[in-house]
């Protein structure tokens, strides 16, 4: 009768016949000693000198909330395979094992399988994550796997930073900036205009950068919405709050259209539109008249007038032109005698027979002052500017003429240009000028405002100690035209640039006029910058604020155009703008490369006097211009601090990188730093942008008594992957012995206007012979070329050459660089070296003038 076994007894004995053979093949033996008999069917020989090799190895695993992960090892060929975590075998109870065999080898194939628990992966403490690694064995030895990592997955509720909300005009670069929560694993970030994702394959206008901030290249209409960054993992997705952008538009006058014909009222109109470009989304309408109106000329005016009425007309008027005739004769020959007295006073004078006096703030010789009050060509009308030019008998009923120094009533109505100390009401002046109607924008604050009246002689204007001066060359106001002009620094936040992307202000905000004045030749407006004057690492504008208050670029530093009625010479640290039209200006720069640097003034100020504990040092980082370290010398004094240590430059490059400030070597027993951390910072686009012009961070320090007056630490500031300044200081507080702030400053001692000849260096009639030699070309090069190429001026040598004398422009541009120190014997030998006669007139002896 056949045996009949059960399935389970079956696959029991077959296991058991398995590892029977496994032995046999293994050479084990019993315990008679004696072996078995043959095994029929041997495993492969291979089985027998072959390490196991995994088929598939745990892989790093993230718990999500509080579900456990599961490990899977599987090895061939293995006789045993078990889990190590963290350097301990796992229970073999933990374990799910399957065994298997290859169909295709025959080899044994095992499979581990463990959970890992939330809890488990908690109870580790230290620097190290969760691991483990699974162990397979075979006959031949062992095999480890890779380690697997098992972390908690996470991801913060709150944003490290967020998008903030934006006004931009309309074709500029936006950055909206976003760091994303902490979270395992880290979070990915995407970008969501009003709830859609933004996809920059599909619109290359946006970019996102590796550090997950949003960058739109040129703004549009279309980008105004709401902006949200999105991070997400596998735990988490978060929005962070949404920032509203707006792009707006501002508006654009149109062209004027073409004047009416003139009107029963004898006048004639045209008009504008604000369309090009419509205001949009917020921005700004048109300033000014869409309407104007003309008085037309007699010709033009509708006749209305008839028969004898005609004839009484033309009768009156030619009786008018008769008038005006002879006492336009009368006139002339008045001017022809003065002239002639006044041509035989300089001929008396020491300028045709010493050529150039030494030249101070006052004339060295008071005798003769009557040069300084040579009148203007009364053959023409003479007006003072008021919106529009009037004749000069309007003038004393609006200005007090006989109150001031520089204008004296003369009996026939006229008026002499003194080169006398001006008036010291300012107050009055201010207030005069601001009643009138086409000052919309003129300044109010009198520190910082030079002002002065000038004719056809010219003149100078400065702000002492700010680098800014006006120059008002000879026959640059038109002869008989009196002009009152001022200088000033504009500081009020209304009257801030509008920058976008990366422009950055360079120079102050300067403002000249009265805007609309007209000039026969262009003034120098001089001004410091603070840009390393690398045109290849930057696009350098000059932007004036028109009429109507909106900034315009007028001049691209490097394109300049000789039509264009501006020009530019930029040096190391000086801008000089040569204008025929006066306004606000001011220098704005944006970086082309992240090698584009501003020179930085690193200024130390503490405490005069110092009777507490505590002590303070504040660290000024300001843009390197002249009016920035005056404004902070006068903040100072007023807190009462002063300078502890030499100004320093240092170059802050365009590299998105702040500024960092921190204070070392500081002898502990006798001092502490109550600063919590361990450096200050300032952020980048604080002083990139140039507009908040103090910028600066204190430093508390606490002596542990008032007996410890010694302090000696090093302060050092420095950009973040950029250069950086150290401070060593080391003085006592008590015993104040350090250098007064003026010995840290370069003062000006000069008159903020100058009028006339005192303003120049180089006699008016002396610079008359200059331009007539040199202004025509000569066949072998000895004219105004060899000059400027003598003076080092060559570079401009086509904006010379596109004025009508380009030797007045030189020397225009030669006053501006060595007013404080010109050297007129070395500009006798350049004349000299030129061959012309009239070089003879500059050589004479000190004693002689």
């Amino acid at each position: 009768m056949p045996l009949h076994l059960s399935p389970f007894v079956r696959w029991r004995s077959g296991v058991v016949l398995t590892w029977i053979c496994f032995f046999f093949s293994s050479g084990f033996t019993f315990a008679g000693g004696e072996h078995a008999a043959t095994v029929t069917h041997p495993l492969p020989v291979a089985f027998s000198d072959q390490l196991p090799h995994f088929l598939i190895e745990p892989d790093d695993v993230y718990i999500v909330k509080n579900k456990p992960v599961t490990l899977t090892c599987r090895s061939t060929p293995a006789t045993q395979i078990y889990f190590k975590c963290n350097g301990e075998w796992v229970h073999q109870d933990q374990h799910l094992i399957d065994r298997d065999v290859d169909p295709a080898t025959g080899l044994p194939v095992m499979q581990v399988k463990i959970d890992i628990s939330r809890q488990q992966v908690e109870k580790i403490f230290g620097l190290e994550d969760y691991w483990c690694q699974c162990v397979a064995w075979s006959t031949t030895g062992t095999q480890k796997s890779q380690k697997a990592f098992v972390r908690i997955a996470y991801l913060r509720k709150n944003f490290e930073e967020e998008p903030l909300g934006k006004e931009v005009a309309l074709d500029q670069e936006l950055l909206l900036r976003c760091h994303p929560p902490e979270g395992v694993p880290p979070a990915e970030v995407e970008w969501q205009r009003n709830e859609e994702l933004i996809d920059p394959k599909t619109d290359p206008n946006f970019f996102i950068t590796t550090d997950h901030n949003l960058i739109i290249k040129q703004t549009r209409l279309a980008d105004t919405g709401n902006y949200t960054c999105v991070a997400k993992n596998i735990v988490a997705r978060r929005k962070s709050s949404s920032a509203t952008v707006i792009v707006y538009v501002d508006g654009g006058w149109s062209e004027w259209s073409k004047w009416s014909p003139c009107g029963a009222d004898c006048s004639m109109w045209r008009s504008r539109e604000c369309t090009q470009p419509t205001p949009g989304t917020g921005g700004k309408d048109c300033q000014g008249l869409d309407l104007q109106s003309l008085n037309c000329t007699s010709e033009q005016c509708p006749q209305t007038a008839s028969g004898a009425e005609d004839v009484a007309l033309y009768v009156g008027m030619v009786t008018v032109a008769l008038c005006l005739a002879l006492l336009l004769v009368v006139l002339v020959l008045v001017y022809r005698r003065k002239k002639e007295g006044l041509d035989a006073d300089v001929a008396d004078s020491s300028i045709l027979t010493t050529g150039f006096q030494p030249m101070g703030i006052k004339p060295s010789k008071p005798e003769n002052s009557h040069l300084l009050t040579i009148q203007p060509d009364l053959t023409t009308s003479t007006s003072s500017y008021q919106g529009s030019l009037r004749s000069r008998h309007e003038v004393s009923s609006k200005f007090s003429m006989s109150n001031g120094p520089l204008l004296d009533p003369l009996p026939n109505g006229s008026h002499t240009l003194h080169n006398g100390k001006l008036s010291s009401d300012a107050d009055d002046f201010m207030s005069r000028l601001s009643s009138q109607t086409y000052l919309k924008t003129l300044p109010r604050e009198n520190g910082n405002t030079s002002y002065g009246t000038f004719n056809f002689l010219g003149g100078r204007l400065t702000l002492p100690n700010t680098g800014i001066s006006l120059l008002i060359p000879p026959e640059a106001i038109p002869r008989g035209k009196i002009y009152e002009i001022y200088l000033t620094i504009q500081k009020k936040e209304d009257m801030r640039l509008p920058l976008a992307g990366c422009q950055t202000l360079l120079s102050p905000v300067v403002s000249c006029g009265p805007p609309g004045v007209m000039l026969t030749r262009p003034v120098i407006l001089c001004m410091d910058h603070c840009s390393d004057a690398c045109l290849e690492n930057w696009a350098i504008r000059l932007k004036k604020q028109s009429y109507e208050g909106t900034w315009e670029d007028v001049l691209l530093l490097g394109e300049d155009l000789l039509s264009e009625p501006y020009y530019c010479q930029l040096e190391a640290e000086t801008c000089r703008v040569f204008t025929e039209q006066l306004g606000r200006f001011a220098l704005v720069g944006e970086s082309l490369s992240m090698a584009a640097a501003k020179r930085l003034k690193l200024l130390l100020f503490a405490p005069a006097y110092c009777s507490t504990l505590e002590y303070n040092i504040r660290v000024y980082c300001t843009d390197d211009t002249q009016d920035l370290l005056k404004e902070v010398m006068q903040m100072e004094r007023q807190l009462g601090g002063r300078l502890i240590d030499e100004p320093h430059v240092l170059l802050f490059k365009d590299s998105y990188h702040n500024l960092r400030l921190s204070i070392h070597d500081m002898p502990h027993t006798h001092w502490r730093s109550k600063l919590l951390a361990g450096y200050q910072e300032i952020p980048f686009y604080h002083i990139w942008s140039g507009s908040q012009r103090t910028l600066h961070c204190s430093f508390t320090l606490e002596r542990q008594s008032l007996s410890t007056s010694d302090l000696s630490c090093t302060l050092c500031v420095w950009q973040v992957e950029g250069e950086g300044q150290s401070f060593s200081l080391d003085f006592n507080i008590a015993k104040d012995i350090r250098p007064l702030d003026s010995d840290f400053l370069l003062l000006e001692n000069c008159s903020p206007a100058l009028a006339g000849p005192s303003a120049f260096q180089i006699p008016y009639l002396i610079r008359q012979k200059i331009c007539s030699s040199l202004d025509a070309p000569c066949p072998n090069g000895a004219d105004w070329r060899l000059l400027a190429q003598r003076l080092k001026l060559d570079r401009h040598m086509s904006f010379f050459a596109s004025k009508s004398s380009p030797t007045s422009v030189i020397l225009d541009l030669w006053e501006t660089q060595h007013f404080h120190s010109g050297n007129l014997n070395q500009l006798a030998a350049v004349m000299a070296e030129i061959g012309k006669q009239e070089a003879m007139i500059f050589l004479v002896s000190d004693g002689e003038c």
